[in-house]
C-alpha cells in the first residue's frame, strides 16, 4: 500500500477505517459521494485512524434491469465480504439510493463490526414555472396528465430538468430519505444527517465529524450489535409513520432485524398504524426535504414524537433522546405538532384475509380516504407485460369502482420485486378524470408514488400465493381500518382453479437471478436470501500469503 504514497508511521497499528462508496455515475442519487468520502478520510486522519476507501455494488433505482431490488441483497453479500476479508477494524457507510443504505447496512450487520452511516443527501428542490416540483412524485402526476392529454410531452421533459437540478437522491419524502430518516432515528449516524442537502457544506462537515467518531467507536468497540436492538427497530416504524415514510421501509427493516437476529414480524409495523402524519413532504403532502431540513429535521421530528419512542441506543454511545435535545421546530407548516397533525393514524397497515394470508400492507397517507373501504370487481393482469399491453385499451372492462390486479411480481416471480404496483389509471378513465384506483399486487412502490395501492401480497403468486386465483369479474374487498383483504370467492372454486395453476417463474437458468429465484424469502420476511438471514462473525483464519 506504500505504492498510493502513505507513510511508514501510518502503519502503527492505528485503526483501519474502511469507507464504504456506492459512488457510481450510473447511480445519479450517489453521485456526490465521492465528496464525502474525503471528508470523512479528514476526520479518521485527524482523529488517529488510518482511512481506506473500497468500491461496492451501487444501485441505481432507476437505471437497472429488471429491478434494483433485485440486487440488494447482492450488495450486502459484496459488503460483508469485503469488511470481512479486508480485516478492517471499523466502517463508515456512504450510501444514497433507495436500496443502496439497506444493502450496506445488512452486509454490515452480518460482520458486525463498529458501523456508522453518512447519507448522500437530498437534492435541492426541484424548480419550475415559478413553484417548487418533487422527483418521482410530480413525474408520477405529470405522467399521468400526459396520458390524459393535459400536458404536453415537451412540458413534461422542461419539468423533468427542473426537477433534477444538484447531486442527491430524491427531495421527496421517497425511499432514499425515508431510508436516511429512518437511519438516523435509529442512532446509526450522526443527528442532521438525514436532511441535510446534497451539496450544503453542512453535510461535508457532518461527514468530517463522521471519520472522526467511527475512530473513537472502535476504541470503545462501539459495534452495531451494541446498538441496534429491538428497541430501534420499533423506533424506525413510528418514525417512519410519523414522517409518510416509504413502504419499502417494511421490506428493508425486516430484512435487517434479520441480518441482526432481532425479532421483528410483520405485524409489529402495526405499532405505528396510529401515529399520525406529522412531516407535510410529498408524496403524503406538499413542501420537499430541503424544507424539512429548514424545519428543523429528523431531531424535530422526533422531539414531537418522543413520548412515544423507546430508550435505544445510537453510536454517540448514549440514549436516542440526545438527538432532540437541542431541537426546535422553525415552520409548523412542514413539521405540524403532534396534538395537530397533517392526517391521523398515517402509519402504514398491515392487512390479512383470504388474499393476503401471510399479509399485505397499504400506506393510508398517500391514499384516497373514501378508497380505504372498498369493493370491487377485479381487472386482472397475469403479468406486467401484459398490463402495460392492454392497460390504454380503450375495450378494457374497467369502471372508476374496478380493483385492478397485478400478478406476477413478487420476489421471485419478476424476479425481484420492482416498483410497479402503483399501475397506472386506464387511460379511458384517466381522461375522464379519475386518479386513483385500488390497486392490488405482489410487488412494490416507489416511495415517491402516491395512490390506494396494496402492496407485497405475500405469498406472492409465484410462490403459489391466492393472488395466482384471482380472475376478472372476482369480487375483490378492502378494508384497511380494520386490515382486512379478501377474496370473495368460494371455496370450492378456489380449489378448483388451484388444481389447473402452474407456476410461470422467469426462466433464468444461470447467473446470481438463478441463485436469487431459488433462495429469496417472501416480502413478509424481508426478502432477503434464506441463507444469509443471521450473523458470521468468524475471523477469516487463512492467510493470503
Amino acid at each position: 500500500m506504500k505504492n498510493q504514497g502513505f507513510p511508514g508511521h501510518v502503519f502503527d497499528g492505528r485503526p483501519i477505517i474502511g469507507i464504504c462508496n456506492t459512488w457510481s455515475e450510473l447511480t445519479p442519487c450517489n453521485s456526490g459521494l465521492r465528496v464525502l468520502a474525503e471528508a470523512v478520510k479528514r476526520g479518521v486522519w485527524e482523529a488517529g485512524g488510518f482511512p481506506v476507501e473500497f468500491p461496492v455494488s451501487s444501485l441505481g433505482e432507476t437505471q437497472m434491469k429488471p429491478t434494483a431490488m433485485l440486487f440488494r441483497n447482492m450488495l450486502s453479500i459484496d459488503v460483508e465480504e469485503c469488511i470481512r476479508a479486508y480485516g478492517m477494524d471499523g466502517v463508515v457507510l456512504l450510501g444514497g439510493c433507495d436500496k443502496t443504505t439497506p444493502g450496506q447496512l445488512m452486509g454490515a450487520a452480518s460482520v458486525d463490526l463498529p458501523t456508522i452511516v453518512v447519507s448522500a443527501g437530498p437534492m435541492l428542490n426541484g424548480k419550475w414555472r415559478g413553484g417548487d416540483i418533487g422527483s418521482g412524485t410530480d413525474v408520477w402526476r405529470f405522467s399521468e396528465d400526459v396520458r390524459a392529454g393535459q400536458m404536453s410531452v415537451r412540458e413534461f421533459l422542461s419539468a423533468e430538468s427542473g426537477m433534477s437540478r444538484s447531486a442527491g437522491v430524491c427531495m421527496t419524502m421517497g425511499t432514499a430519505s425515508t431510508m436516511a430518516s429512518l437511519v438516523e432515528s435509529m442512532g446509526l449516524s450522526l443527528p442532521t444527517n438525514a436532511a441535510l442537502p446534497a451539496v450544503d457544506a453542512r453535510r461535508t462537515a457532518l461527514a468530517h465529524m463522521t471519520g472522526r467518531r467511527i475512530v473513537e467507536m472502535v476504541e470503545e468497540e462501539l459495534t452495531l450489535s451494541k446498538v441496534l436492538k429491538r428497541s430501534n427497530f420499533e423506533n424506525a416504524i413510528l418514525a417512519n409513520a410519523a414522517i409518510g415514510g416509504s413502504t419499502n421501509a417494511v421490506v428493508h427493516l425486516l430484512a435487517l432485524a434479520g441480518r441482526m437476529e432481532v425479532p421483528l414480524e410483520l405485524n409489529d409495523f402495526e405499532i405505528g398504524s396510529e401515529v399520525p402524519l406529522l412531516v407535510n413532504c410529498m408524496p403524503s403532502g406538499k413542501y420537499l426535504m430541503e424544507d424539512f431540513c429548514y424545519a428543523g429535521g429528523v431531531p424535530a421530528l422526533l422531539r414531537e414524537i418522543s413520548d412515544l419512542l423507546r430508550p435505544a441506543g445510537t453510536v454517540l454511545g448514549g440514549d436516542i433522546s440526545d438527538y432532540w435535545a437541542d431541537s426546535e421546530c422553525f415552520n409548523r407548516e412542514v413539521i405540524h405538532e403532534f396534538g395537530r397533525p397533517l392526517k391521523p393514524a398515517a402509519g402504514i397497515r398491515v392487512l390479512r384475509g383470504s388474499l393476503a394470508p401471510d399479509g399485505a400492507i397499504i400506506k393510508p397517507s398517500a391514499a384516497n380516504p373514501a378508497l380505504l373501504h372498498h369493493e370491487g370487481t377485479a381487472c386482472v393482469f397475469e403479468d406486467i407485460e401484459e398490463m402495460r399491453a392492454r392497460i390504454d385499451d380503450p375495450n378494457l372492462q374497467v369502471t372508476p369502482d374496478s380493483i385492478l390486479v397485478l400478478k406476477g411480481c413478487g420476489p421471485r416471480g419478476y424476479p425481484g420485486m420492482p416498483e410497479v404496483g402503483n399501475m397506472p389509471i386506464p387511460k379511458r378513465l384517466a381522461e375522464q378524470g379519475v386518479r386513483d384506483m385500488v390497486r392490488i399486487s405482489d410487488a412494490r412502490m416507489s416511495g415517491t408514488a402516491f395512490g390506494t395501492v396494496v402492496l407485497h401480497v405475500s405469498p406472492e403468486s409465484e410462490a403459489g400465493g391466492p393472488l395466482s386465483l384471482v380472475r376478472n369479474g372476482d369480487i375483490v374487498r378492502l378494508d384497511a381500518a380494520a386490515g382486512r383483504l379478501d377474496l370473495l370467492v368460494p371455496d370450492a372454486q378456489l380449489a378448483e382453479r388451484r388444481e389447473n395453476w402452474k407456476p410461470r417463474l422467469p426462466d433464468y437458468g444461470r447467473g446470481y437471478a438463478r441463485l436469487y429465484i431459488d433462495h429469496v424469502l417472501q416480502a413478509d420476511k424481508g426478502a432477503d436470501l434464506d441463507f444469509l438471514v443471521g450473523k458470521d462473525t468468524r475471523p477469516v483464519r487463512r492467510e493470503s500469503h
